[in-house]
């Protein structure tokens, strides 16, 4: 796995691969595994190996489509932790794709609710909330009411889509 994450680097001429390597394993919660093969890992480790080679590649825009999808609640929460503690010491622009309001509130500073198909932007929120965040933000008045408004936002456009369905 270690060489699997160091290859980019590696191929772009970087000295110091293996480290570089290695620095996004540790940020994953991997660098113990460095030496095994992809086949030996469960879903949700694979899932982190592939963040560590994109952020191994040290990229100005990361687009990142359900990448913890796959992890249990801990695994998770430590992912979103993570990626936000990268975003702040690597300046990384990351586009987060989520279904999951919480997720989408807790990392970003903006969110865009897409409509059914065919997909547009049909609400854009800014989410004010203070950073560093913890998950107890997820408590917050502030946080409560902008997931309701997100909310309410998705349940309209689901019925809009369900009736155009029916017609």
């Amino acid at each position: 796995m270690l060489d699997n994450v160091a290859f980019e680097p590696r191929v772009a001429g970087k000295s110091g691969a293996e480290a570089i390597a290695r620095t996004f394993l540790d940020m994953v919660g991997l660098r113990r595994f460095e030496k095994r093969y992809p086949g030996e890992l469960s879903g949700g480790m694979q899932q982190r190996v592939g963040i560590a080679r994109a952020l191994a590649n040290y990229p100005s825009v990361l687009l990142m489509d359900e990448p913890f999808g796959a992890l249990d609640a801990q695994t998770r929460l430590v992912m979103q932790e993570s990626l936000l503690r990268i975003w702040s010491e690597f300046g990384i622009t990351v586009m987060f794709i989520t279904h999951d309001v919480d997720e989408a509130l807790f990392l970003a500073d903006r969110v865009l609710i897409m409509s059914a198909s065919p997909g547009h932007v049909i609400a854009d929120f800014k989410v004010p909330l203070t950073c560093p965040r913890e998950p107890s933000i997820a408590t917050d008045d502030a946080f409560i009411r902008l997931k309701r408004q997100c909310l309410e936002q998705i349940r309209a456009e689901s019925m809009r889509a369900f009736a155009q369905q029916n017609r």
